[in-house]
Parts: C-alpha cells; sequence; structure tokens
C-alpha cells in the first residue's frame, strides 16, 4: 500500500468532513443527516478520490465502503486509536490495491 495516496486520501476525507459540516449546519440548520455516506461519496467522486485510488470509482461504491468502513469501525473495542479519516482511508486504499 502507497502511504502517500492513503495521506491523500486522508486529507480528501477530512476536507469532506468539514464541508459536510458546513452542510448540515446551513443547508440542514443542524438537523443531523441520514444520507451522510451518500453525501460523502458525491462529494469525494466530485473531488478527485478515483484519481487518488488510481481508477474509476461509482458514488455507490463508495457509499458501501464508508458506510460500511464506518460500521466496522464503530463496532471495533476497545475504540481504536486512529480516526475514522485514517481508518476509511487504510481501507479504501488497500481495497483498491491490485496486490
Amino acid at each position: 500500500m502507497d502511504a502517500d495516496r492513503t495521506d491523500a486520501v486522508r486529507a480528501l476525507l477530512q476536507e469532506t468532513e468539514q464541508a459536510h459540516g458546513t452542510y448540515e449546519a446551513t443547508e440542514l440548520k443542524g438537523v443531523y443527516d441520514q444520507e451522510w455516506a451518500r453525501w460523502y461519496a458525491a462529494y469525494l467522486v466530485d473531488h478527485g478520490l478515483g484519481a487518488l485510488l488510481g481508477r474509476q470509482v461509482a458514488v455507490d461504491e463508495v457509499v458501501e465502503h464508508l458506510a460500511g468502513g464506518f460500521a466496522e469501525y464503530s463496532s471495533i473495542e476497545p475504540t481504536p486509536s486512529e480516526g475514522w479519516a485514517d481508518y476509511l482511508a487504510r481501507r479504501m486504499t488497500s481495497a483498491s490495491d491490485p496486490s
């Protein structure tokens, strides 16, 4: 796995988290976004996730990675020391590795 690629995906996930926070605060007036994974996926795809992974990605594929990865991360006991963006970036880039 390429550490630079994982770092770039992590940075994009963190950017997405900040943009989504703004979206929830302004557009949704502070209401929790039940469709957060779809919003994140669209943002990630629009902002170059495919280029970072080295292949084309579809929003639905990314939704599955996000929702499944977040559920998996949330169920780990004890709570992981790495943040969710680190965990998901590692998971997403390893899923893209051809090896």
